[in-house]
C-alpha cells in the first residue's frame, strides 16, 4: 500500500496553499496596520499645522501682535508732536 497517491497529494497541496495564504494574510494585516498608523500620524501633523496657522491668523486679526509685527497705530508720536487723524468737520 502506497502513501503517495492522488488524494494524499491533493490534500497536501491544498494544506500547503492554505498555510501560505494564512501567512500572506498576516503579512498584509501588518502592512495595513503600519499604513493606518502612518495615516493617523500624518493627520495629526497636518491638524497641528492647521491649528498653528489658524492661531496666527486670529492673533493678527485681534491685534495682539501689533507692536511686534510693525503695524502703525492711529496716533504716532513723532518727536515732540502727537499726530492724530484729523476730525471730520460737521456740516
Amino acid at each position: 500500500m502506497s502513501f503517495y497517491n492522488r488524494r494524499n497529494a491533493a490534500v497536501g497541496y491544498l494544506t500547503l496553499k492554505a498555510l501560505q495564504r494564512s501567512i500572506e494574510k498576516k503579512r498584509r494585516k501588518r502592512r495595513s496596520g503600519m499604513r493606518v498608523a502612518a495615516y493617523v500620524g500624518l493627520g495629526l501633523v497636518s491638524a497641528g499645522i492647521l491649528a498653528a496657522a489658524l492661531a496666527i491668523v486670529l492673533k493678527r486679526r485681534h491685534g495682539d501682535g501689533e507692536e511686534f509685527a510693525g503695524f502703525e497705530t492711529d496716533s504716532d508720536i513723532v518727536g515732540e508732536y502727537v499726530t492724530a487723524p484729523e476730525p471730520v468737520p460737521a456740516t
